[in-house]
């Protein structure tokens, strides 16, 4: 009588490998053994030496689109040892449109106060600065503070857009504007990786994702 029995396909093989590998603790020598207590009577401490972190830039606002990107960044992206840029970007308080470089707004100052606080309290491992930039096009005026700070990663919070207006942006040339448009200018020329964030909805869920590479990707989580 034959033996028959039911094959597992391959893929299952490979999900139930273990990734995890156990080592034996090495041999301490008796040199070993001696060099250690060296160093103890020494008093040298060997201090571990911290990863450094990247730049991260995020595009804040008073728009739920730019929460969003924030909140996705913060549980998706940054790392402990990152450092998070909170940009936000204002017309020129000049009416000729040149860059004054004048104080920051009390309103201003106090909105990003709030921001810098929230993120501290999700993240208090991560250091967050502000910063505030001035220009009368928004997308130029990011893509350049990107740059000036020498971020690793551009964060900003896209809007839903009909298809009239994106065949209208596409015959006007993806040039900078409002909504969606800084953010299609952004990444496409920024120096650094620029991540478009939009919510999906709230029955979904998840949010999408667009860069150089891909557009509105969907990312259940």
């Amino acid at each position: 009588m034959g033996r028959t029995g039911v094959k597992m396909p391959s893929f299952c093989l490979n999900r139930i490998r273990p990734h995890v590998r156990v080592r034996s603790p090495p041999v301490q020598t008796q040199n070993d053994a001696k060099t250690d207590q060296k160093n103890e009577n020494s008093g040298d401490v060997i201090k571990p030496v911290k990863p450094i972190g990247r730049k991260i830039m995020i595009v804040v606002d008073s728009s739920m689109e730019a929460k969003g990107a924030l909140q996705w960044a913060l549980t998706h992206t940054v790392q402990s040892h990152d450092m998070v840029i909170l940009l936000h970007v204002t017309k020129p308080s000049n009416p000729a449109g040149e860059v004054t470089g004048k104080k920051i707004a009390p309103r201003v100052s106090e909105f990003l106060e709030s921001m810098k606080n929230m993120c501290q309290q999700k993240r208090p491992e991560v250091n967050i600065e502000v910063a505030v930039a001035e220009g009368k096009e928004k997308g130029p005026t990011i893509v350049e503070e990107a740059k000036k700070q020498g971020v690793a990663m551009l964060v900003l919070g896209q809007r839903k857009q009909s298809v009239t207006w994106r065949l209208l942006m596409t015959w006007a040339g993806n040039r900078a504007g409002g909504g969606g448009g800084v953010v299609e200018y952004c990444i496409q020329n920024s120096s650094c990786m620029a991540i478009g964030v939009r919510r999906k909805s709230k029955k979904i869920g998840g949010y999408l994702i667009t860069t150089k590479r891909h557009k509105d990707f969907w990312l259940l989580a």
